[in-house]
């Protein structure tokens, strides 16, 4: 394993080297000599999502007869978006319904951690999210909120500066019910300006 991640990383240190040149830049300038090198282990770190199945992580879970929402808010987003490979960053909400089971709430920060760490969609990061808790802990329901800056948005058209993507998936109760799902996105926003 460890000669297939360092034959990988050498892969991408070529590639990026070749991505210098092709944009006119010299990489054996002192500046960018270590640079192939240092992209390819950073790309080690925010693609490692790809070798996990982050649903792993509910697995740790525990009985427990609640059948109260849970709501952990503000868990920190950064991913690759896939069609530019540029960031996006921001939080994630994940609310759910047990049906006899609960997982640690840092077990779901390690969740939304999983599927960000990948070449990713902020929309098919939101419904994989859901889709874990839900299916995973056999929840009642399951919302996860999605907020972030698209840097692919932001960095190429400066009047998008500042602005936000919101995305969001309901799974079983909340999706059939509207009401308990206000009342997940009322919690979410509640002492902010906007959502």
């Amino acid at each position: 394993m460890a000669d297939e991640q360092h034959s990988a990383q050498q892969r991408v240190a070529r590639a990026v080297r070749e991505i210098l040149i092709a944009i006119g830049e010299d990489p054996d300038r002192e500046g960018l000599l270590e640079t192939p090198e240092r992209v390819a282990e950073a790309y080690a770190q925010l693609f490692s999502g790809l070798h996990e199945d982050p649903a792993c992580h509910l697995e740790a879970s525990f009985a427990e007869e609640t059948r109260d929402l849970i709501l952990v808010r503000d868990l920190p987003v950064a991913s690759m978006c896939e069609h530019h490979l540029l960031p996006f960053t921001g939080k994630a909400h994940v609310a759910y319904v047990p049906n006899g089971k609960v997982a640690g709430f840092s077990e779901l920060a390690r969740v939304v951690n999983g599927y960000a760490r990948r070449p990713q969609l902020q929309e098919r990061l939101t419904a994989q999210v859901a889709d874990a808790v839900y299916e995973s802990l056999d929840a009642q329901g399951a919302v996860v909120v999605v907020e972030a800056a698209q840097s692919c948005m932001t960095m190429r058209h400066s009047e998008t500066t500042g602005s936000l993507a919101v995305t969001s998936a309901a799974r079983g109760a909340f999706e059939e019910d509207a009401g308990r799902r206000m009342e997940v996105l009322a919690l979410i926003s509640r002492g902010r300006s906007t959502l």
